[in-house]
């Protein structure tokens, strides 16, 4: 089966929280992959998603330790927006 993968960095300006993720996360710059493989069969080019992730700091295991958490891109999505609007508000 072909896949692609696709990377992009979202920022925070406020903590936030992701469902999955038992603490609110700090402001910041996150990497989050989106996973996707060919729909095969159809007369044309379609991909589903197959995995969404996002890098985030572990506490407790030193400036450089990270954790790679699975994530709903709806919640990331609704996460960005009540960023987009707590920014808005100040």
């Amino acid at each position: 089966m072909q896949e692609r993968t696709t990377r992009k960095s979202v920022t925070f300006l406020h903590p936030f929280m992701l469902a999955g993720i038992d603490k609110k996360l700090e402001p910041g710059i996150y990497d989050v992959e989106t996973c996707e493989e060919l729909i095969e069969g159809l007369s044309f080019v379609a991909y589903r998603r197959v995995s969404t992730t996002i890098v985030v700091a572990v506490e407790g295991y030193g400036h450089a330790a990270r954790q790679v958490v699975a994530i709903d891109p709806m919640d990331l999505e609704i996460a960005q927006k009540t960023d987009a609007l707590e920014a808005g508000m100040a």
